[in-house]
C-alpha cells in the first residue's frame, strides 16, 4: 500500500521559512553562473586564456560578467572588456589572429569577434552547453564540446553551419589538439553511465580532424571528473587532470584519504598505455586538478588545484620514469608522488587554467574567486606579479559562500570540498554510501544543487529540513570530520547554494510551447483516469506528488523503489525542473534512464500508473519530464 507523511513538524517548517525569507533579503538570486549585476564593477571568474596571434595581448574569458578582458602582455593592464554571449567558457584564436572565437555555455552559441574592432561578426550555433572550443591547423573548422548533449560538434567557417556531431564521453567538455593537430581530445567531467555500482569509468575521446571521426577512446577505469589535457611539444607525453571518487566503499575514511583521488593520467607513446599516477601526498591533498602545462623543454608539468590554491611542479623525467616501473595500483599509493612533484606555488583563490608563454619561461594562471591572474617565472617557479582584471573587490554573501563552496580548508587535511561532488555547481553522476545511515545502508544518489530554494527539506529521506543543517552540522561531523564554518560563514554557503539558477531547458520551443509529442505526454502526467475509465488513486497520479511550481510537494511517499539495503522505502519527492540532465535517477540511482524508472522499476504501478502505455506513449511522456 502506498504510503505518505509530512517530512516535517510545523517548528522546523517555520524555522525553513525563515531560513528561507533570510535568503531572499541576502539575494539569492544573484548567484554565479546568473547575469550580473547591474552596478559597476562586477565579479568576472576569469577562466580559459588565449594569446593573440602576436603574443602582444592575452583574452581572457570572465564566466560572471560574461564579457572577454583583453590584457597587454607587458602592463598586465586592461585595455579592452567585450560583452559576449551567457556563460562563456571556450575560447580559441584563428591561425591568422584576425577573428578570436568565445564559446557562450548557456547560449549554445560561439561569438566571433574581430581581434582589431572587437565586434562581433556572427554567431554559430552547437550543441547544449559548449563548455570548451578548438580550431584546426586550417582554422576552416571548429569543434565545440557540449557537456549537456555529451557530444562534439563540428562546425564549418565557411559556412557557418554544423557539419557533424559525434558521441564524446557524458558531460563532454575540454578539448585538446595534438601538436601536429592531427588528433583532437575530449574530456568530460561526468562519468560515463555503465552500471549501477559499478566502479566509475571514463574515457578521453580521440577524433581524428582530417576524417573527422572518432578514432579510440582511451579508457580512465575509477575515474569521475576530467578535465584539461596537455601535450609535450613532441607529442610524446599527454596528460589529462582526473578525479578518482572512492564512492563504492562506505564514507568512513577521510582520515585516511580514501574518499578522493586527485590524479593524472598519463598516455602517448613515451608511455606504455595509459597511466594514472597520484598528486596528493600521505598527509596533504591538492583537491580539484583542473588545469594542465608542460613547458616546451618538456622538462616541467604544472598543474592547477583548486581547492587548496596552489600549482603543483612536476618533474616530467621522473614521472616518466616512475610511470614505467609503477605498479598497476600506484593511483591510490600516496607515497607515489614524492618521486616526482618538484613543489607547489601557491596562488590566488581557485585557480584554473594555465597558460605559456611561447618560449615557456613565463606560466600565467587564472584565479578564478579573486578575479585576477598570477604570473609565475618558470625558471624560479614562484609567482613574480599579478594582474587585476578589474573586479569588485568587496565579497557580498553570495560570492562568499562561492569561495568557501570551493575551498578544501575545512576538511580533514583540506581532502575536499562540496565542489568534489557537486562538479561546477552541478552534481557528479554517482551514488554514495554515506556514513550517517550505516555501512552499505541508504545508497544514495547525488542531485543536482540548482535551484534548491521551496524544495527543502534535504537528503532523499528528507532529513534534513534546512540548507543549514545539511551545510552544517551533517557536513562538518561525517564528511569533513572537522568543525567546519562558523555562523556567518555557514549563512554564506545556503546564501550561495541557493543563489544558484537553473540553467536554460533545450528541450522547451524558443515560444515557451510544447511539440505535438510533449503535449501527449503532458496529458499523460497530468491523467486522473486508466484507459478504462477508471479514477487512478490521488496518491498515484504523477501531478499529485510532483505537483507546485518546482515539482514537488515537499512530502515523503513510498514508490516501490526501495531495496533491501534501505532503512525505509519512504524517500523524498524530487523536484523535477531539468530532470533530463542528471541521470541516473531514483534514489539510489538505480535507473539509468528515465525509461527505466518505469519498464524496471515500476512493475506494480506504484511510481504513478505506466503498465497502461505503449512504447510511444511512455516516449511522450519522457519527452514532456525532458521540458519541465
Amino acid at each position: 500500500m502506498s504510503q505518505r507523511l509530512t517530512k516535517f513538524p510545523t517548528v522546523a517548517l517555520w524555522i525553513s521559512a525563515i531560513a528561507a525569507i533570510v535568503v531572499i533579503v541576502l539575494g539569492f538570486h544573484s548567484g554565479a553562473g546568473a547575469h550580473p549585476e547591474s552596478a559597476e564593477p562586477k565579479y568576472l571568474s576569469p577562466g580559459t586564456m588565449a594569446f593573440s596571434a602576436d603574443g602582444r595581448s592575452i583574452y581572457v574569458v570572465c564566466e560572471r560578467s560574461n564579457e572577454l578582458a583583453v590584457v597587454d602582455a607587458k602592463t598586465g593592464k586592461v585595455t579592452q572588456r567585450v560583452a559576449v554571449g551567457t556563460v562563456p567558457r571556450g575560447l580559441a584564436v584563428s591561425p591568422s589572429g584576425d577573428q578570436i572565437y568565445v564559446g557562450n555555455s548557456w547560449d549554445d552559441t560561439v561569438s566571433v569577434l574581430d581581434a582589431k574592432t572587437f565586434q562581433t561578426l556572427k554567431t554559430l550555433h552547437t550543441g547544449f552547453e559548449p563548455i570548451d572550443i578548438a580550431l584546426t591547423r586550417d582554422g576552416q573548422t571548429l569543434y565545440a564540446a557540449n557537456r549537456l548533449s555529451n557530444d562534439v560538434s563540428i562546425i564549418d567557417l565557411k559556412t557557418g553551419e554544423e557539419r557533424k556531431r559525434l558521441t564524446a564521453g557524458r558531460g563532454a567538455s575540454y578539448l585538446t589538439l595534438s601538436p601536429d593537430g592531427g588528433r583532437l581530445y575530449c574530456t568530460h567531467v561526468y562519468p560515463n553511465n555503465i552500471g549501477h555500482r559499478a566502479p566509475p569509468q571514463s574515457e578521453v575521446t580521440v577524433i581524428d580532424t582530417a576524417r573527422e571521426v572518432v578514432v579510440d577512446r582511451l579508457p580512465l577505469k575509477n575515474v569521475a571528473g576530467v578535465f584539461h589535457t596537455a601535450f609535450s611539444p613532441d607529442g610524446g607525453v599527454g596528460v589529462v587532470a582526473q578525479l578518482r571518487p572512492k564512492n563504492l566503499i562506505p564514507l568512513a575514511h577521510v582520515e585516511h584519504g580514501y574518499v578522493f583521488g586527485n590524479s593524472l593520467a598519463l598516455f602517448g607513446k613515451d608511455v606504455d598505455g595509459v597511466v594514472q599516477l597520484p598528486l596528493d601526498q600521505l598527509d596533504r591533498y591538492f583537491p580539484m586538478p583542473y588545469g594542465v602545462a608542460i613547458t616546451p623543454d618538456k622538462s616541467k608539468l604544472y598543474v592547477t588545484s583548486g581547492g587548496m590554491s596552489v600549482v603543483s611542479v612536476i618533474s616530467i623525467p621522473r614521472l616518466l620514469a616512475f610511470a614505467k616501473t609503477a605498479p598497476a595500483d600506484v593511483a591510490n599509493d600516496l607515497s607515489a608522488s614524492a618521486n616526482y612533484v618538484l613543489t607547489h606555488i601557491p596562488t590566488g583563490t581557485n585557480p584554473r587554467s594555465l597558460l605559456l608563454s611561447r618560449d615557456g619561461r613565463t606560466l600565467y594562471v587564472t584565479n578564478r574567486m579573486d578575479d585576477t591572474v598570477g604570473v609565475i617565472d618558470t625558471r624560479t617557479d614562484k609567482i613574480v606579479s599579478t594582474i587585476d582584471l578589474g573586479g569588485r573587490k568587496d565579497y557580498n554573501s553570495v560570492r562568499r559562500g562561492e569561495r568557501l563552496f570551493y575551498n578544501t580548508k575545512y576538511s580533514f587535511q583540506g581532502h575536499f570540498s562540496c565542489a568534489n561532488c557537486h562538479i561546477d555547481a552541478t552534481f557528479d553522476g554517482l551514488e554514495w554510501d554515506l556514513e550517517p545511515d550505516g555501512f552499505g545502508k541508504d545508497i544514495v544518489d547525488n542531485r543536482s544543487i540548482e535551484d534548491l530554494s521551496g524544495t527543502e527539506p534535504f537528503k532523499w529521506n528528507g532529513g534534513n529540513p534546512t540548507m543549514a543543517q545539511e551545510c552544517g552540522p551533517r557536513t562538518e561531523k561525517f564528511f569533513y570530520r572537522s568543525q567546519s564554518y562558523d555562523a556567518g560563514e555557514l549563512a554564506d554557503l545556503v546564501t550561495f547554494v541557493f543563489s544558484l539558477p537553473l540553467r536554460p531547458n533545450r528541450y522547451r520551443l524558443p515560444n515557451g510551447g510544447l511539440t505535438a509529442a510533449q503535449e501527449r505526454g503532458k496529458a499523460i502526467f497530468e491523467r486522473t483516469n486508466y484507459k478504462d475509465g477508471r479514477p487512478i488513486p490521488q496518491e498515484n497520479q504523477c501531478a499529485f506528488c510532483h505537483s507546485g511550481p518546482k515539482y514537488t510537494d515537499q512530502k515523503l511517499f513510498d514508490v516501490g523503489s526501495g531495496k533491501p539495503t534501505d532503512r525505509s522505502p519512504m524517500v523524498d519527492v524530487p523536484q523535477l525542473t531539468n530532470v533530463a540532465y542528471s541521470a541516473p535517477y531514483l534514489h539510489d540511482g538505480s535507473a539509468h534512464s528515465m525509461e527505466e524508472i518505469w519498464t524496471v522499476f515500476n512493475p506494480k504501478d506504484t511510481h504513478g500508473v505506466t503498465n497502461d502505455l505503449t512504447k510511444d506513449e511512455l516516449n511522450d511522456l519522457i519527452e514532456y519530464l525532458r521540458t519541465l
